[in-house]
């Protein structure tokens, strides 16, 4: 018999979330005044763009503010006071703010994290529990907090409708769904 895990609690989600570039996501690089050095880039696996005077500026980790001023400091060795603004236009984020579903949901897999998700939210992106999972011994493992586990009932909330048991999600989260013993 495994140790039992705290119920997750039911608000998680941060106040004052920002979200953070990570490698997959689009950026619209626009430089006032300047079109010729405004673009659509990719960030690439390894958390870097490429744009116009601009080579292997790392954006992985870094809100769209922050890669802005950066782009206007290389952008001020060429350009008299530019003004840039950064957009992402295709959002993945990286890997440590990702939610990523395992185990027993219908389509296990990673999601971009959302201000304000819940588990609901997070299973209907799942397409739900398989026919042999185990929901009310699902687990959250939160990675923003070393790793701690959670318990939570997924069983009661999708074929129950028990919406106390809809819990926030946090960037980084991993749902671990278990196979039940019949």
């Amino acid at each position: 018999m495994e140790e039992a895990h705290p119920p997750a609690p039911a608000k998680a989600a941060l106040e004052n979330y920002s979200y953070v570039i990570g490698p997959g996501d689009s950026l619209n690089i626009v430089v006032w005044r300047n079109p010729e050095l405004s673009m659509s880039v990719p960030v690439r696996p390894d958390g870097k763009i490429s744009a116009p005077l601009v080579d292997e500026l790392l954006v992985q980790g870094k809100n769209p503010t922050e890669v802005s001023r950066e782009v206007e400091r290389v952008l001020g060795k060429y350009v008299r006071d530019p003004v840039v603004t950064v957009m992402v236009t295709n959002f993945v984020g990286p890997y440590s703010e990702q939610i990523r579903v395992v185990g027993e949901a219908s389509k296990p897999q990673f999601l971009p994290f959302k201000q304000q998700m819940t588990l609901l939210d997070v299973m209907i992106a799942v397409g739900g529990l398989t026919d042999f999972a185990d929901g009310n011994s699902a687990t959250i493992l939160r990675t923003s907090e070393g790793n701690k586990q959670y318990s939570v009932r997924l069983k009661d909330l999708i074929k129950r409708g028990d919406v106390s048991a809809n819990v926030d999600v946090r960037p980084g989260d991993i749902l671990i769904i278990p196979q039940s013993l019949f």
